[in-house]
């Protein structure tokens, strides 16, 4: 009997969400307007797509549209919580408008000399803030932060291709610094993709993380940080590990580890900007060509903008293997790139020299 009730209960809510759906569908309403907030639990099978939720009132399909607002919730691995606003969409699907959900974890210090970014897929081990990372050396266990920087991915799922930068942490876990989408596995032919210029000395001060964005006052040694927190002035100096981060233009996001200076100014130990991995290109390295400009303002991690007299270049940052005379790239600098050709037609920067 007590079964029987179970079921009548779950029909009737179920019955009920129908109503609603429909209630909401015959008035015309928008596939942006929110008719229902639920919570629940992330279920496998969630996808970058479909989003399988266990809700009290049953287990949902919700799909994710590229307007769909995660920005409080990217994590959508099997166990985490969720709560997600919906919308009525005209494919009779249940949409997301918006995802929220709890990814704090304690604050911890970090040791910016591990740093290292590696590719591969997220497995179905992964539960909690414990990421189990596929890659081809081996499987890792990484650390989801409140502070991992995850403006290059949309949402994090199982079986999905990533990259992460990861930092060694004081409870002895690799910790994910920045996560981005990542293309296909392959290698880059011919190329040392382990650049330079590596930190003089390994920062051993207390450390904490900020996120923010380049502010248009940054200098080549002093970073001008817009934070939630207000603007934060960063000194870059020999120490700071800029591997990872090497633009400074306005506008881009950054993590970055931060210590307390003798000179009473806060320096970088470490910048992380998220950056799309591009494998299976093919460069033509024995045949380069040296050119001279200056840094453009919509340079990123991914594509150098040179200005130079012949007009503006492209160049793919994927190869980098050498950075002297400069710690960052800022808008206006001048510098000299030595680049090839690869097969994906595009120019890559194979070694750089600033002015």
């Amino acid at each position: 009997m007590k079964k029987n009730r179970k079921l009548r209960s779950c029909t009737a809510a179920c019955l009920a969400l129908g109503v609603m759906l429909f209630s909401a569908g015959s008035v015309g309403v928008q596939a942006a307007e929110v008719i229902a907030t639920v919570e629940g639990t992330v279920l496998s099978g969630t996808t970058s797509d479909i989003l399988k939720l266990s809700t009290k009132e049953g287990n949902m399909e919700i799909k994710l549209d590229s307007s769909t607002d995660t920005s409080e919730c990217k994590i959508l691995l099997p166990g985490n919580k969720a709560t997600v606003s919906v919308s009525h969409g005209s494919d009779g699907y249940l949409h997301a408008v918006k995802i929220g959900g709890n990814a704090q974890v304690p604050s911890i210090s970090y040791d910016s000399s591990t740093t290292a970014t590696v590719t591969g897929t997220i497995g179905d081990k992964t539960a909690g803030d414990i990421l189990h990372f596929k890659t081809p050396q081996g499987e890792m266990e990484i650390k989801l932060d409140a502070t991992t920087n995850m403006s290059g991915c949309k949402v994090l799922v199982v079986d999905k291709s990533y990259s992460i930068t990861c930092v060694r942490g004081s409870d002895a876990y690799m910790h994910a610094v920045s996560i981005s989408d990542s293309s296909a596995a392959g290698v880059v032919g011919n190329v040392d993709t382990s650049i330079t210029p590596a930190p003089a000395s390994a920062v051993t001060a207390s450390t904490m993380t900020v996120t923010g964005k380049v502010s248009d006052k940054t200098k080549a040694g002093l970073l001008y940080f817009d934070t939630k927190d207000g603007e934060m002035q960063i000194v870059i100096d020999n120490n700071t590990d800029s591997r990872n981060g090497l633009v400074l233009t306005p506008g881009r996001s950054l993590t970055v580890t931060v210590y307390n200076g003798s000179d009473e100014y806060l320096h970088a130990a470490s910048i992380i900007a998220a950056k799309e991995s591009t494998y299976g290109t093919r460069i033509d390295t024995a045949n380069t060509h040296s050119v001279s400009g200056t840094v453009g303002s919509k340079s990123t991690e991914n594509v150098l903008y040179l200005k130079t007299p012949q007009g503006d270049m492209e160049l793919k940052m994927d190869a980098v293997r050498s950075v002297v005379g400069c710690k960052v790239f800022i808008s206006g600098q001048s510098l000299t790139v030595v680049c090839a050709r690869g097969d994906d037609a595009y120019m890559h920067a194979l070694d750089i020299t600033g002015a």
